[in-house]
């Protein structure tokens, strides 16, 4: 195990993925994800990482290029934020069900307009049921271990399915962090080289994304729909063996200081951490809260979300986007669904902050924390709050 060093987390990512040792990068730069590929064509020009890097003249043929170099057998990465998700998006639809075990990390940005470059949720909630599995990370550390971990994930012969890796743009991917890197033997170790089960090859031909019919169609998006979901162990399986090799273990739901709470903060992301300082400030007021982390977001952890919620009378959901036209944010939503068939009823506020790059400090968090009790000694509460909005 190495020492440990600070690095900006978007040069961790690439040297994870140099560590994943790729055979093709294809990539189109965009604020705030640029330091990544930036970095990783360096590697490749300076020798340091013996893969192709492509440039491209746009993130949709970022994709499809790496759609075309996964198809033939080759580990593939590429990165991008906001608008460049979105012109990917098309494509993204196509990755999964052809099973291509792409790894993406997600600069997370605002989708504009009004054009602007700071982060929240909004472009991967545009695009959260494009079939990927979704994890979210709240620091350096945590980015550098997915990385290598999602290589292991999607070309996992129970799961080929892309991954999406989520760090908070400028947030995480340009701040110096410290972290612990690990040597090439052991990610050599971990992470075997790809073995594709099918590759597209002129002496072996085969069809891949063909033309379907309405009397199949529902049937692929019924074994893409059960592979994702049957991809939670696979997923539960690499997290712990790697914490057997490094001592970080990952769990797709993760709990802070909620042994004695009543309420909780519920959040993805790196919101996480400054939700942690709320909680260590307030429970030295007296006051008994705690944090849920949800770090695996597709397939969604029903059931640890559930086990784990129904043990508290208050969720505060903070929300990093909007649901535009329908109540709140996205997270929220989904876990008053998953919640409402269950024998718990916790009372749910949705809280939607920090919506292209706000800050919100750990006093914000007090205050939500102050609005929901409020509103339960009221008996009301709005359908959700936006946080820090002047009137």
């Amino acid at each position: 195990m190495s020492n440990r060093v600070g690095m900006e987390v978007s040069l961790m990512v690439s040297e994870a993925v140099k560590q994943a040792n790729v055979d093709v990068i294809a990539a189109y730069p965009i604020t705030p994800q640029t330091h990544i590929v930036e970095h990783l064509s360096e590697l490749v020009a300076d020798g340091e990482l013996d893969a192709e890097y492509i440039c491209v003249e746009s993130e949709h043929s970022a994709m499809s290029a790496c759609c075309g170099s996964s198809a033939v057998g080759a580990r593939t990465y590429t990165a991008t934020a906001s608008q460049g998700l979105q012109l990917m998006s098309e494509v993204l639809y196509a990755a999964a069900p052809m099973r291509l075990p792409i790894v993406l990390t997600l600069a997370n940005r605002t989708l504009s307009a009004p054009l602007t470059i700071w982060n929240d949720h909004s472009d991967i909630m545009a695009n959260r049921d494009c079939g990927w599995v979704m994890i979210f990370v709240e620091d350096g550390q945590e980015d550098y271990d997915q990385t290598i971990c999602a290589f292991r994930i999607a070309e996992d012969k129970r799961v080929l399915l892309p991954v999406i890796v989520n760090m908070d743009g400028f947030i995480l991917s340009h701040v110096i962090e410290p972290f612990v890197p690990v040597g090439q033997d052991l990610v050599d170790k971990f992470l075997p080289p790809y073995d594709p089960v099918y590759t597209m090859h002129p002496d072996n031909p085969i069809t891949m994304g063909a033309f379907t019919m309405p009397e199949i169609f529902a049937e692929t998006k019924k074994a893409h729909e059960v592979a994702l979901h049957e991809s939670y162990d696979v997923v539960c399986e690499v997290w712990k063996e790697w914490g057997k090799l490094t001592g970080r273990t990952y769990t797709p739901v993760e709990e802070y200081r909620t042994d004695d709470a009543d309420t909780v903060f519920v959040t993805m992301g790196s919101f996480s951490g400054l939700a942690m300082e709320t909680v260590d400030q307030m429970r030295e007021n007296g006051i008994k809260v705690g944090l849920v982390k949800i770090r695996l977001y597709r397939p969604f952890p029903v059931a640890d979300v559930v086990s784990t919620l129904k043990k508290f009378k208050n969720l505060l959901v903070v929300d990093r986007a909007l649901s535009l036209g329908f109540i709140g944010g996205p997270l929220a939503a989904e876990i008053k669904s998953v919640m409402y068939n269950t024998d718990a009823k916790p009372n749910v506020f949705d809280f939607v902050a920090g919506l292209s790059g706000r800050d919100v400090p750990p006093d914000q968090f007090a205050e939500m924390y102050h609005i929901a009790m409020d509103g339960i000694k009221k008996g009301q509460w709005d359908n959700y709050y936006m946080v820090g909005v002047r009137e």
